[in-house]
């Protein structure tokens, strides 16, 4: 892809294997996609990066571990090339400087598609599992 990428790639296979780092990581995409910068609405990637962040998340949890260790460190190095300001185009550039974030969310949550879409059906089904449990009355 780049050379950056294949830098937060590296990084990515350190910061996989610690709890701590990936929840940093997770929390500072999160801020970011969650901050409202209109180029990152224009270029589609709040509703990619919402999910990858959500796996990484349930990777530290320990509670969806489905997801191959591959996929959580190319989610991982995606994470980390999307909060680095000093990509191949700096994050400070106006509207520009999220084009290469967008590109590279794009190839990835691409590529790994399947495990995305296996993890969401996995949060449907957990979400439903609660609201039954929720809803249903307590036996007296």
């Amino acid at each position: 892809m780049n050379k950056a990428f294949d830098k937060a790639t590296r990084t990515a296979k350190s910061t996989v294997n610690s709890p701590r780092k990936k929840k940093k990581l997770a929390d500072a995409a999160s801020r970011i996609a969650s901050s409202g910068k209109h180029s990152l609405k224009v270029f589609g990637i709040t509703g990619k990066i919402k999910p990858l962040v959500r796996m990484v998340r349930c990777s530290v949890s320990r509670e969806y571990l489905d997801t191959p260790w591959q996929t959580i460190v190319i989610i991982t190095a995606a994470l980390i090339y999307f909060v680095s300001p000093f990509d191949a185009i700096p994050d400070f550039l106006p509207f520009i400087g999220f084009i290469d974030d967008a590109a590279i969310i794009s190839a990835v949550f691409a590529s790994i598609s399947k495990d995305v879409e296996k993890f969401i059906a996995w949060e449907a089904g957990k979400s439903a599992s609660e609201s039954a449990r929720i809803s249903s009355p307590e036996p007296e």
